[in-house]
């Protein structure tokens, strides 16, 4: 009976130290200096599988999909919640899987929201996708979907599991721009019959908008918006005008941060100003007739991923600005913006914690970061006091 109640009691007290530990973990915060001043850096939350995107849900917590499948609601002090149910199935291989949430401006009353994933083809292979589907709380961190619909899917399915691009944008007119890679075959991005290597725009049920710039021409999918990407991981509206901007990888150098407009050409693989991995000339060069430059390149690749505007009241010098992470290079890149020119670039946080999945500012101007790792973590940035 007493050596019962010991081992009981030692238990206890060890629950009670680690979670003590584990809160503690949570609430360090690193110091480091920037333009801005002395920034704090707070880890959230830990142990999600290779997070891919987060967006913020009304009263604090964090929606967050792990690449792997996964969706969960995280608490503000860092909880994680189980599996939602009601996820689409994904096939998580190679650079594929459960990829990017919006939530749809109405959220708070529909609970509406959109998710891009990498599904399973009927005849094998794999395509990007995006679900529409209700998000039904039970509880704090509990939740499941309801309703599911596939509202949009490549029209080719492929076995390479590469460049899905997979960002999604809400317009300011409601409806969605979804990011499409390449798929590893870089010859696609020209061919406009095919989905893969653009930018498309849709209408939140799926159905194609009246004024898409390329509908009704018979050479080109309708869906389309802009044309010639390689695999944008990145995508964001910028705050003053609601224009659509994308971050997008190169190969060996060239990723680019582009202002795609309707109905233009971006040039992959014709032009770029990167070299195929081990050094190979694609295409033609830098400069072709119809096709349109960047407004920014990184030669040699930082490997970005994740796009916002900086708009808030914590960083009052950075309003305007874009934000990017990278992958490669393990950094938050800012580029200070002067209309649609990038005048300077400031490379955070390099080589501190990881690789940067995605960025996001948060409804009150703190910014949020996840990092990619099979025990990753989300970030939040802060002025240091």
């Amino acid at each position: 009976m007493t050596l019962t109640i010991f081992r009981f009691s030692f238990t206890a007290i060890s629950l009670l130290v680690l979670s003590t530990l584990a809160l503690a973990g949570s609430a360090t915060a690193q110091t480091f200096s920037t333009s801005a001043g002395k920034v704090k850096v707070e880890t959230v939350a830990t142990g999600l599988s290779n997070p891919w995107a987060v967006a913020f849900l009304p009263g604090g917590n964090f929606l967050v999909t792990e690449r792997s499948g996964a969706m969960r609601i995280v608490g503000a002090d860092g909880t994680l919640g189980g599996p939602l149910e009601g996820v689409p199935d994904v096939v998580a291989e190679g650079q594929g899987g459960l990829l990017d949430v919006v939530l749809a401006p109405d959220f708070e009353k529909s609970g509406t929201l959109f998710l891009s994933f990498s599904e399973p083809g009927a005849k094998g292979g794999t395509g990007t996708a995006v679900m529409r589907a209700n998000l039904v709380r039970d509880g704090a961190l509990k939740g499941r979907l309801e309703g599911g619909e596939v509202i949009f899917r490549m029209n080719k399915f492929t076995n390479f599991g590469l460049h899905f691009g997979s960002r999604i944008v809400v317009a300011r007119d409601g409806n969605l721009f979804i990011t499409l890679g390449d798929r590893g075959e870089m010859n696609r991005a020209q061919d406009f019959a095919d989905l893969a290597g653009g930018v498309v725009r849709i209408s939140p049920d799926g159905s194609i908008p009246s004024d898409n710039p390329y509908l009704g021409q018979s050479d080109i999918a309708p869906e389309f918006w802009s044309v010639g990407h390689r695999n944008a991981q990145g995508a964001a509206l910028r705050p003053s005008d609601g224009s659509l901007w994308t971050v997008e990888h190169g190969a060996q150098g060239g990723d680019e941060i582009n202002k795609p407009l309707g109905g233009l050409n971006y040039g992959w693989p014709v032009i770029t100003f990167g070299t195929n991995y081990g050094g190979a000339k694609i295409g033609v060069g830098t400069e072709a007739e119809g096709m349109q430059q960047p407004v920014y390149y990184w030669d040699p690749s930082i490997a970005p991923s994740g796009l916002a505007f900086y708009q808030g009241e914590l960083f009052p010098d950075w309003n305007g600005d874009l934000l990017v992470g990278a992958l490669k290079d393990r950094m938050m890149v800012r580029l200070e913006m002067d209309g649609d020119k990038v005048v300077s670039e400031e490379r955070l946080l390099q080589d501190e914690f990881g690789r940067i999945r995605d960025v996001r500012v948060g409804p009150k101007g703190a910014i949020y970061l996840l990092i990619d790792d099979a025990n990753g973590s989300l970030l939040k940035v802060t002025p240091a006091k």
